[in-house]
């Protein structure tokens, strides 16, 4: 009998998206942060392949977890303005 595989969401692992977008706030430039994201999307594809998730969901659940990242990012830097401290974006 077949079966799903119905790994954790990834937007839900909150502490993997508030460490991925601090590690992304701390590179200096956007090429750096691309590769970085990169990086990050290249292990979580290799995860959710390696666990059975069909490909069509893992770039769901890849794409949801930047999506998260970007919300964090953003919230970031609302804190930054909030506090006066300046951007390097």
């Amino acid at each position: 009998m077949p079966c799903q595989v119905i790994p954790f969401p990834l937007t839900r692992r909150v502490t993997k998206v508030r460490d991925v977008a601090a590690k992304i706030m701390d590179k200096a430039t956007d090429r750096q942060a691309e590769a970085y994201r990169n990086q990050v999307a290249d292990g979580l594809f290799r995860h959710l392949a390696k666990i059975g998730v069909p490909e069509d969901e893992q770039d769901e659940q890849v794409g949801a977890f930047f999506t998260a990242v970007e919300l964090e990012l953003s919230r970031l830097f609302d804190l930054q303005d909030a506090n006066g401290e300046t951007s390097a974006y």
